[in-house]
């Protein structure tokens, strides 16, 4: 992409790289700021499985690694009782007086026992039906536990100090989001710094919830550099090859939901040997390559062992969906699905990007987003990555052979997300469950594709600047201020009932 970055162009280097450092490091500042307070808002625990991966990880805490299907854990139910706050799928008016119950700690110390030892049983009567999740989050939420309760919190404070993980995480994924654009776009600023910018504002609900989503974000983001760097190197160096394996299998042990990414990968990686055969530089290249195999397949054949000894199969999928009730349908009923009409169709895309941006938290009953926000998102994201799709063609003169390459993969790597997801809505009968189910048989959870995260929002922000740019230098920043300032106040609009309810940390005794 060429460089018009009109008087930026002129800042000497260094000054430039400080003052750009600075840029980042305040983005990285607001970003925590931002997941701070939205996590400090929302009550526990959330529809999007939140007890149960908190259930998993103080099992993960205590060395307890699940080896079979079972309930939730004696030492969280102490936390599900207190915490419980019944404003995700409950009504007010299905409860006595048209009131939810109030916090634990509100009621008078004789009654607050009676009500925390039945809620406890209700709580050891549940199956945690995330056991099989791949280890890597819940070993190091684990330990962020230990920690918590080495500085002293207890009760909710220690709750939501395991939530606020995600502080970290998003410090973590706004700089690498910065590294990755200044590697593929060295020469554009407004790249550089749209990137690390949309994702400190980026309004998912997934960054304040306890889960493994995050992590799978960073985890692929890392490997998204490291096989950046490889591709482009002529003879990569076994470190390279060794960083790249050890990422590869991060990205697995984050998520087994990532399968679609490392497929893509590993492709990518088979095309550069066969590339480097045809070429006669495949001897250079092998050492790099016996690194990658070495420092990847272990861990990823070790936990598919695991998984296949405990659970059944190789992912712990097929429990997981027995549990759910879910049936493989014969093949001739797969055409049969809605998503093969354009309503069908758009009903799956227009979901997948709302949950993507927005995500999936439910309050009292209803999804917390307002109406038509799934389709302008769909819109706007189709219509960028339309407006970067010239950028990937090998006449492009604006492009550099890195720059396609990287757009390239990023593309790829969530359309196959976007097509791994439509094939199991197809698939599936979904009987008796809620979501998806036989009315809505769409898998419609857009946090499942955040490990194509920075891949793809380096392609929203390439077609950013591509349709905007034209406009003149100043054009394309107002659009990318608009953009966040309406990400802003919509998530203000949409969540701010949770700011006042009593169950959140700002109320917390």
């Amino acid at each position: 992409m060429q460089n018009s970055e009109g008087a930026d162009s002129m800042i000497p280097a260094a000054d430039g790289d400080l003052r750009e450092a600075r840029i980042v490091f305040l983005l990285c500042l607001l970003a925590a700021i931002h997941v701070f307070l939205f996590s400090a808002a929302f009550p526990f625990f959330n529809n999007v499985d939140e007890a149960m991966h908190f259930d998993l990880v103080l099992k993960y805490a205590h060395g307890d690694v699940p080896r079979k299907f079972e309930t939730v854990s004696s030492d969280s139910t102490t936390y599900l009782a207190l915490m419980h706050s019944y404003v995700y799928l409950q009504k007010a008016d299905e409860f006595p007086g048209g009131r939810l119950p109030p916090p634990l700690w509100t009621l008078p110390p004789k009654i607050e026992p009676q009500v925390l030892a039945v809620r406890r049983t209700f709580w050891q009567a549940q199956d945690n039906y995330e056991v099989f999740q791949a280890p890597l989050y819940y070993v190091l939420a684990g330990l962020w536990w230990h920690l918590g309760q080495g500085f002293g919190f207890h009760d909710g404070r220690l709750v939501y100090w395991l939530r606020f993980l995600n502080v970290a995480l998003i410090i973590g994924l706004v700089w690498l989001g910065y590294a990755t654009a200044r590697l593929v776009f060295p020469e554009n600023r407004f790249v550089r710094l749209g990137v690390p910018a949309l994702l400190a504002f980026m309004p998912q609900s997934a960054f304040y919830s306890v889960g493994n989503d995050m992590l799978s974000a960073l985890c692929f983001g890392i490997t998204f550099i490291f096989l950046l760097r490889w591709l482009r190197a002529e003879k990569p160096a076994v470190g390279l090859g060794a960083a790249t394996g050890a990422a590869f299998a991060a990205v697995y042990l984050a998520k087994t939901a990532n399968l679609p990414l490392l497929a893509v990968i590993a492709a990518v990686i088979v095309f550069k040997a066969w590339r480097d055969i045809r070429q006669g530089t495949f001897r250079e290249a092998l050492p790099a390559l016996a690194a990658f195999l070495y420092c990847s397949e272990p861990p990823i054949i070790g936990w598919i062992l695991w998984c296949k000894r405990h659970f059944g199969d190789a992912t712990g999928s097929v429990m997981n969906t027995h549990f759910m009730g879910w049936t493989l349908k014969p093949f001739t009923q797969w055409w049969h699905h809605p998503i093969f009409s354009v309503h069908g169709f758009w009903t799956y895309l227009s979901g997948q990007f709302g949950t993507f941006w927005q995500g999936e938290f439910w309050w009292h009953g209803l999804r917390l987003s307002l109406p038509g926000t799934d389709s302008i998102y769909a819109l706007v994201s189709l219509m960028l990555v339309a407006a970067a799709l010239p950028a990937l063609s090998p006449q492009s003169s604006g492009a550099t052979s890195l720059q396609r390459g990287a757009l390239w993969l990023g593309l790829v790597c969530f359309g196959a997300e976007l097509g791994f997801f439509a094939l199991m809505s197809i698939v599936y009968d979904f009987h008796d469950s809620v979501n998806p189910s036989r009315q809505h048989p769409y898998f419609q959870a857009g946090r499942l594709l955040l490990g194509a995260l920075i891949p793809f929002l380096l392609l929203i922000v390439c077609g950013l600047y591509r349709a905007f740019n034209r406009f003149g230098p100043g054009a394309k920043w107002v659009a990318l201020g608009l953009m966040i300032l309406t990400m802003a106040a919509v998530e203000i609009a949409t969540n701010w009932p949770a700011f006042s309810n009593g169950y959140n940390w700002f109320h917390l005794p």
